[in-house]
């Protein structure tokens, strides 16, 4: 007689959809050192301010199309007729000042790039080059910001980046594996800490 296989333990807040299990499963918390993608983190957690996360993850695919695959060469050259191309595009979130944001991001990680060799040297030295594992119990632990996420906060909008505060900031890290806040019991917590060694 088969065994029917225990079901996955995972973190709470991945339960909400199908979407939210794929992004949690494949994505969150793995450790990212790819520019472009990085980029992409980032002007996603600065658009997600005020919003849920699963409205940014269901226009995730309409961002990667409106903002030609997050290639900010090509986003610090967008004028006012592309910004009101994108403020007409109900496949993205329309607000002129997360819209802004982006393309003044980009001018700013493109100097990044340029006084760091890549984006990618630049943002993991605020964990030392490592991911941070952490030994969360339940979600009640996890923090929302740290000194870590302070200091990344305040050197960003330092170098002309907005939509960066703290609490942004610590998003951003939890996302592309600067740290693992999978709570232990969480089937993920073990395997995004093979990446790291």
């Amino acid at each position: 007689m088969n065994e029917i296989p225990p079901l996955l333990k995972r973190c709470a807040w991945a339960l909400g959809s199908q979407q939210y299990i794929d992004y949690h499963d494949k994505e969150w918390g793995v450790p990212v050192h790819d520019d472009r993608k990085l980029f992409e983190m980032l002007i996603l957690e600065g658009v997600q301010a005020g919003l849920s996360w699963s409205l940014i993850l269901r226009k995730r695919a309409g961002y990667l199309q409106a903002f030609d695959g997050f290639e900010a060469s090509k986003i610090a050259r967008y004028d006012e007729r592309k910004v009101q191309e994108l403020l007409a595009n109900p496949e993205i979130v329309r607000n002129r000042l997360k819209i802004h944001a982006a393309l003044q991001n980009a001018h700013a990680f493109l100097q990044v790039q340029s006084d760091f060799g890549s984006f990618d040297a630049f943002i993991w030295q605020f964990v030392d080059g490592h991911p941070q594992q952490h030994a969360w119990q339940s979600l009640q632990e996890v923090p929302s910001s740290t000194r870590e996420s302070d200091a990344m906060s305040k050197e960003l909008k330092r170098r002309g980046f907005t939509f960066v505060g703290t609490t942004i900031c610590y998003a951003f890290m939890q996302a592309v594996g600067m740290v693992n806040d999978h709570i232990v019991e969480c089937f993920r917590w073990q395997e995004v800490q093979a990446p790291a060694r």
